[in-house]
């Protein structure tokens, strides 16, 4: 049978994040990707110079073609930027019994602002409570915990149980924008915390990198893996992903990572 997985995010015409990264990375990883667009931005490697939100109808009605036409393996939740984006996907999902994967696109890496502030307590109310994981980044789980960002493993591990009391099962907070030779994420359960490392990458192609981890897992669980499994081989997806992206030119900023590195080379 077909692994299908859903992404339901915003659209970057650059294409290294969002919709686009989600899509790259299904595919690579085995899955047929399908889309919901919540969002459309104007942006490319030098940031985001413009964003319109997709109507809430228009949402739920994205969601109601996919849903009653194909088996979705699993589902990916990126950036929903608004109230009403947030009700309008939690009502698309109701009745979904698959693994959903919720990565709090808060701050794009260019530092540009893609959830409004009003709307962090409902994406904690509404989304988090859905998650099979939710994915984090250190910016990230400080403003969905009201704490300041995490700088050392403990601080980040206590950050992430405290959003597994919002209702998520499992928190993979993400250790990129922390320093030091190791990427160190950290898998967060109510019953155990795993530590998955890297070797830190010196590269500006780093655009994306959050879209690309999550996508990875939610592919790897649609392809019935486990969490623990899935964590790990994204976080391997991810690193060669970065390995290979030091080599490609695209635009004149922070560059895309190299979803496709196993096919053709940079």
């Amino acid at each position: 049978m077909t692994a299908i997985a859903l992404t339901i995010a915003g659209s970057d015409s650059g294409g290294g994040a969002g919709i686009q990264a989600d899509l790259k990375t299904f595919s690579a990883l085995g899955c047929y990707g399908a889309s919901v667009i919540t969002a459309i931005t104007a942006q490319n490697t030098r940031g985001v110079t413009a964003v319109e939100d997709v109507s809430a109808p228009m949402i739920v009605a994205q969601m109601t073609a996919i849903f009653s036409d194909l088996a979705v393996s699993g589902v990916k939740i990126g950036m929903v930027s608004r109230i009403e984006t947030i009700h309008a996907v939690a009502e698309g999902l109701s009745g979904y019994g698959g693994p959903i994967v919720v990565d709090p696109v808060m701050v794009a890496t260019s530092g540009d602002r893609l959830l409004q502030e009003d709307a962090i307590a409902a994406l904690r109310e509404n989304l988090l409570p859905l998650a099979r994981v939710v994915t984090p980044n250190l910016p990230e789980a400080a403003l969905l915990t009201g704490r300041p960002v995490a700088t050392s493993e403990s601080e980040m591990e206590d950050q992430a149980r405290q959003i597994l009391t919002f209702g998520a099962q499992a928190v993979l907070i993400k250790g990129g924008h922390a320093t030091g030779d190791e990427s160190v994420d950290l898998l967060v359960t109510a019953q155990s915390t795993l530590r998955l490392t890297a070797p830190r990458i010196d590269t500006r192609n780093d655009h994306g990198t959050g879209c690309t981890l999550a996508a990875a897992v939610t592919a790897h669980l649609a392809h019935g893996m486990s969490l623990v499994e899935a964590a790990r081989e994204a976080k391997r997806y991810l690193h060669a992903a970065l390995v290979a992206g030091a080599g490609l030119r695209v635009g004149q900023g922070r560059g895309p990572v190299h979803h496709f590195h196993g096919w053709w080379p940079a």
